[in-house]
Order: structure tokens, then sequence, then C-alpha cells
């Protein structure tokens, strides 16, 4: 007889480069391929250690002297909305949901660029024509969905997630919006329907992406109750963000040939949390 074994993900690591939260800081990636029929178990796997999807890439922060990045995920049944996000929940009701399959249009390359202009002008992603954004929004091999939201008089699009489906969760791969209602806290509402998606989808978690101590950037994750991060190869309850200086961080991590050795994969022992 003959035995077809599945062929194991070849992991590689970028150049460093500036890193874009910690000034003074140099980032580096561990990646891998996402493509083919095992694409949807490696990207809920792989997820489920800190790993992120960019396209048909995973990745990880994989940086020589410095640990800070922190995937975060919110524990949708420890969750319990603030005052101030009440707030936003009520300020937001007159805008309705809208899921569709990954498909990108000239309205929300209209608020993408509306968004990356006022907010992100100088940023990695500044000069992306539409042409990469339909590609970011439609190059992907899971199970990915495109959330709009629309003022329900008008109609008019506010905000826009591209989300995963993970098997444990939703994943929040990309999200942006008008940067011209400020006191709307849309960026705050948009997460904040992602735990209802969650809930209504019977799912125990939404996926924030990276949580850096120290980056105003992103302040705003460490607000939400119920956090976890992936630290130290297993979720933790988040602490106080104080308690998550960066300077604290280790100044070495470990080598890649073992950071690779001690990623698992579908079917090999579960990962922890």
């Amino acid at each position: 007889m003959r035995h077809t074994l599945a062929i194991a993900p070849q992991f590689y690591v970028t150049a460093p480069q500036p890193c874009p939260y910690l000034e003074g800081r140099m980032e580096r990636k561990l990646f891998t391929a996402l493509q083919g029929e095992g694409a949807e178990a490696l990207n809920d796997t792989l997820s489920r250690q800190g790993f992120r999807r960019s396209q048909n890439v995973l990745y990880r922060p994989s940086c020589s002297d410095c640990s800070a990045c922190l995937s975060a995920r919110i524990d949708v049944s420890a969750f319990r909305p603030s005052k101030s996000q009440r707030r936003t929940l009520k300020r937001n009701e007159g805008l309705v949901r809208r899921v569709t399959s990954p498909w990108a249009t000239e309205e929300q390359y209209a608020l993408f660029r509306r968004y990356l202009d006022s907010r992100h002008s100088d940023g990695g992603m500044a000069d992306m024509d539409v042409f990469e954004f339909a590609a970011m929004i439609e190059e992907t091999p899971v199970r990915s969905r495109v959330i709009e939201y629309s003022q329900r008089e008008t109609g008019e699009l506010v905000a826009v997630c591209l989300s995963d489906m993970l098997e444990d969760g939703v994943s929040m791969v990309y999200s942006f919006y008008a940067p011209d209602r400020p006191k709307d806290s849309l960026g705050t509402y948009v997460i904040l329907d992602h735990v209802q998606i969650a809930r209504e989808a019977g799912l125990p978690y939404v996926y924030l992406g990276y949580w850096v101590p120290g980056s105003p950037k992103m302040g705003y994750k460490a607000k939400f109750s119920g956090l976890e991060v992936y630290a130290q190869g297993e979720w933790q309850r988040m602490r106080d963000p104080r308690d998550y200086d960066t300077e604290l961080h280790p100044l070495s991590t470990d080598p890649i040939a073992e950071q690779v050795a001690n990623i698992a994969l579908p079917g090999s022992r579960p990962a922890k949390g």
C-alpha cells in the first residue's frame, strides 16, 4: 500500500526592520504559507498559538531582542461592557450589520482611503492602491467574511471589518471606519459587535490581533474586560496593563529553530489554552 504523508509547513523569518509600534526597536516575523486543503486547520491551530493571518500568510512576531507584542483575545463568557462601552453601543443603535463574502467594493475602498489618510497616513499601508486593497480582502484560503456597518436611515457605509471564522472564535483581521465620527467610537463599536457575533455563533473568543504595551496605538485593546494575552506559550488572563512595561520583557527570545520545534501543528499535541 502507498501511504501519503502530510507535508509539514515550512517556516521563514523576515529581515529586521524598524518597529512601527515602539521607537528604537526592530521587528522580525516568523511566517509560513497558508494554502491547500489543510489551510483552515492550520489557521485554527496557529491562531491559538499567537499567529495572525495576512492574505495567504500566517505570521507571529519573532524579534531577536524584544518580546513586547502579545496576541490578544476576548473571552466572550467573561466579557462585561464598561459604562463607556455601553454608551458606545447606545450611540450606534442606528447602524445595520451586513455580512458578505470576501469581495472588495469601490465603496469599501473609498472608506478605507479616508481612514488611512486621516489615521495612518505615514503607515505601511498608506500607499495601498485599489488592486492591493482587493487582494487584502479577497485573497483568503480560509472561511472569511466582510462585515459592513451602514447607517440605517441613509445607507451610508461607516465601518468595515475583514474577519475569519475560526473553530474557536472570530478573528478580526483588519477593520477601518469613518474618521470624521470620533464621538461614535466606531472602532470600539466594531469590536463590541464582534463579541455579539461570537455569542450568536456559540464561539468562545474574539481574536483582536496584537497588543503592544507602551504603544499608544494599541492601548484601546486593554480596555476590554475578559482579555487574554498569549505569553510564555500559553493564554493568560490580562493583568493590570501597567504591569506589562516594555522594559520588563526579555531582551532575548528563543532561537528560531527552537521556536519552530515548539509549534503544534494540526493533528499533533494540542496547543496550550
